[in-house]
């Protein structure tokens, strides 16, 4: 097992190594004449992003002082986004680059066609040749001295130093993935920072009745407050939220990246989350790293439900909630029986449960609808592909059997504050009764 860790690990790093190395190379090396000081900084300010971003997720992961998390993270962060997208465009750029060499190359033979001298006829060599000299022993009369000519004694100017076809198309290529990159990061980042979006899905229950037709349960997940998203972000959350003026708030996991201590005032404003029938949370893996049990009682405190494997019966449904598979380690898993095991199963029932592949169980237990989170819809493509090999539902509503299952793309993000194909959002799911 260890020997398998090593060569994962061997293998990673040698990928990173060779990405960062393309990326200084063509950025950098291809666009330069020779080694000088744009070479020496392309260096650092590759290897130091990349040396920023390791060291805002170790010291997020182990806890260090608050205000450092927060130096690190921004910088940290959004290099590791620049980086992916920077890589992405400049491997497209390698179809781009022999097409403009190619173009170029055309180009310069048909200017030199265009140049080439006409042949001079023969009766206007002849008529040269019959032009009277001047008599022998006379000075020819002086030419008039040139002004594009330098002044005898001046030194000649060197001619312009032109980059060379493969410099220019270097250069070219490299600029415009340096400028694909920046525009979609920045353009990705304010999508995050400017607040989530309001998705509205309906779905139907065969077992809702007449009377909870249209009944708005409000899906937020994975708002991950930490050292980039604040207190800020959090009162756009709720604002957003509230406005959708729902019957009932689910907030299905990863809350936090961060402890109590130093996200309890970011956290502040979710006592204003507002709906007639209350505000219920479940724990997402992120809790785990940041001291579920805390975190529990902070939201209880903040007028916030907590389902811990645990189920309450609403007038028309049953409403349950299980920790996150996360919490085995800590001897507070998910635990179906206990939130679930006696309930009657005439009645439809909605469960809250993080991640989407607790779908499984959910599905054994007669579970109606399953609200998750967790994916964030790959955040940045192409990390769909990577969310839909560990995922079973990406972003969006699906059937298993008897059991539909949404999953919310989520109100934040993690790591890089930058969403890419991925808008983050806040679901109000409106329950349809087969019955109306």
């Amino acid at each position: 097992m260890v020997v398998v860790f090593a060569l994962v690990a061997l293998a990673v790093l040698s990928a990173l190594v060779a990405g960062n190395w393309y990326v200084w190379r063509r950025l950098f090396r291809d666009t330069t004449r020779g080694p000088g000081l744009v070479r020496r900084a392309g260096a650092v300010l590759v290897a130091g992003g990349w040396v920023l971003a390791i060291t805002a997720l170790v010291s997020e992961r182990t806890g260090a002082p608050f205000w450092l998390q927060q130096v690190l993270a921004w910088p940290g962060f959004l290099w590791l986004a620049m980086s992916i997208y920077l890589l992405l465009a400049l491997a497209a750029g390698e179809v781009v680059r022999p097409l403009l060499r190619r173009f170029l190359e055309r180009r310069a033979r048909a200017g030199t066609a265009v140049e080439k001298p006409e042949p001079v006829p023969a009766g206007a060599v002849a008529a040269a040749a019959a032009t009277p000299t001047a008599p022998q022993g006379t000075d020819p009369e002086p030419a008039a001295e040139s002004p594009t000519e330098p002044a005898p004694g001046s030194a000649t100017p060197p001619p312009p130093a032109f980059p060379s076809r493969r410099l220019f198309v270097s250069r070219v290529v490299g600029g415009a993935a340096a400028a694909v990159a920046v525009g979609t990061v920045g353009y990705g980042t304010y999508g995050v920072l400017n607040g989530p979006t309001v998705k509205r899905v309906t779905v139907p229950l065969a077992k809702l009745p007449r009377a909870a037709h249209g009944y708005r349960i409000a899906v937020v997940s994975d708002i991950h407050l930490g050292p980039v998203l604040g207190r800020g972000f959090a009162q756009k959350v709720v604002d957003t939220i509230n406005s959708t003026q729902p019957d009932l708030i689910a907030v299905v996991g990863d809350l936090v990246d961060g402890s109590v201590k130093d996200l309890g005032p970011a956290a502040a404003p979710l006592a204003q989350l507002t709906a007639r029938h209350g505000t219920y949370f479940v724990t997402g893996n992120h809790e785990y790293f940041s001291g579920a049990e805390q975190w529990v009682e902070e939201v209880r405190r903040l007028g916030m439900r907590p389902l811990e494997n645990a189920r309450v019966e609403m007038a028309h449904f049953d409403l349950a909630g299980v920790n996150d598979v996360s919490g085995e380690d800590e001897g507070q898993g998910p635990d179906y029986a206990k939130a679930l095991g006696d309930r009657d199963r005439a009645r439809a029932c909605v469960l809250l449960a993080h991640q989407p592949v607790q779908i499984h169980d959910a599905v054994d237990h007669g579970v109606d609808l399953q609200l998750s989170g967790h994916s964030h819809g790959g955040q940045m493509w192409p990390g769909n592909f990577l969310a839909a090999a560990a995922n079973p539902t990406v972003a969006g509503l699906e059937r298993y059997g008897d059991t539909q299952l949404y999953v919310s793309r989520g109100a934040g993000a993690w790591g890089p504050p930058t969403r890419v194909g991925a808008e983050s959002d806040i679901t109000v799911i409106e329950l349809a009764s087969r019955q109306a």
